[in-house]
């Protein structure tokens, strides 16, 4: 049976359209869908329009003060990423790239410990190389909820990744897991002791979507083979909620170092020591392969490894240690975490 096939005509089909509907349905707003775009609110709600007539689908209803994708939206959404992504890296790659002049918007996905920890300097650092760039910071929820990195509108992400298909890791630092309490705790002093536990309770830091993640499963599987359970009285969605909770109350947070030192240095807490010994998580950039050869990503990608890893040389040229980190940790192909 010979089914009738419609071919659509991409002469009558403005090819900017699809680049609004991607950054709409990412923000889920027309207003910040407008503000990211530098453009007017009713240019993107025309927009939108013209696309639901395209699609022949809502693509995005009112939900509350927001707005919700459709099925069909949720579907399109990293074809469009990907197709988007493709035309950006095609076009910069027939031209000389020039960090000085780029105004690039490039999106860096992390937990608030890395927001409050490490954005601050790779900030700096991005707008002396790329004066005219801007970076975007989204969370952890964002990349989830996205996608993950395939589904394109990420450029990189900071933390404890594991290995998925066409991921590239390169790992940046260890960062020490430590206890946090307020400086005048009852009970805690130097160290947290094994004899202390059952007397305690602590916060509990649930990070990608409300649920525990990585990280969690790996500090609860450390205590269990010491024998230490926590007697869980918070959950928090960040680490800064839980250092203020501590600050407050005589409940102990587990969090990374370097976190904690930038936390402690504006509230009245104080790291302690775990009973645990070598505690901590490897934290990797992890982007993915569509992204490797786009010019201001890996310009991204080199500020932030000698930002957070001290790493030597100049330009844009990919960082010379992360090279090498990175044939270590995936063989030379383009497997991570």
């Amino acid at each position: 049976m010979i089914q009738n096939i419609t071919v659509v005509n991409l002469s009558t089909i403005d090819l900017n359209l699809l680049h609004v509907l991607a950054v709409t349905l990412e923000e889920r707003s027309a207003t910040r869908a407008a503000r990211r775009l530098g453009v007017t609110q009713s240019a993107v709600s025309n927009a939108l329009a013209r696309a639901r007539e395209l699609l022949g689908d809502p693509l995005l209803v009112r939900d509350g003060r927001g707005m919700a994708p459709t099925p069909t939206a949720d579907e399109l959404l990293p074809e469009l990423a990907a197709a988007m992504g493709q035309l950006r890296s095609m076009i910069e790659h027939r031209r000389v790239f020039d960090p000085r002049s780029s105004t690039r918007e490039l999106t860096l996905a992390c937990a608030d410990n890395s927001q409050i920890a490490d954005v601050p300097p790779v900030a700096a650092a991005l707008a002396r190389e790329m004066p005219l760039a801007r970076l975007r910071v989204v969370s952890v929820d964002y990349l989830v909820a996205s996608g993950g990195m395939s589904a394109g509108g990420l450029d990189a992400a900071i933390g404890v990744h594991k290995r998925d298909p066409g991921l590239r890791v390169a790992p940046l630092y260890r960062d020490p897991t430590v206890g946090v309490v307020r400086h005048d705790h009852p009970i805690v002093g130097q160290r947290l002791t094994r004899g202390s536990f059952p007397r305690l309770g602590f916060i509990d830091v649930h990070i990608p979507l409300g649920r525990p993640g990585r990280g969690h499963a790996m500090v609860e599987q450390a205590l269990r083979a010491q024998g230490l359970v926590r007697r869980i009285a918070l959950v928090v969605p960040g680490f800064a909620a839980a250092t203020m909770a501590a600050a407050a109350s005589d409940l102990v947070a587990f969090m990374p170092r370097r976190v904690a030192v930038a936390l402690g240095s504006h509230l009245p807490v104080r790291i302690v020591e775990l009973p645990v010994k070598d505690l901590g998580h490897e934290i990797s950039l992890a982007w993915h392969e569509r992204t490797h050869k786009d010019p201001a990503a890996a310009c991204l990608r080199k500020v932030i490894v000698e930002t957070l890893r001290a790493a030597g040389g100049g330009g844009c040229d990919e960082a010379p240690q992360m090279k090498r980190q990175q044939r270590r940790h995936d063989g030379g192909g383009s497997g991570g975490h």
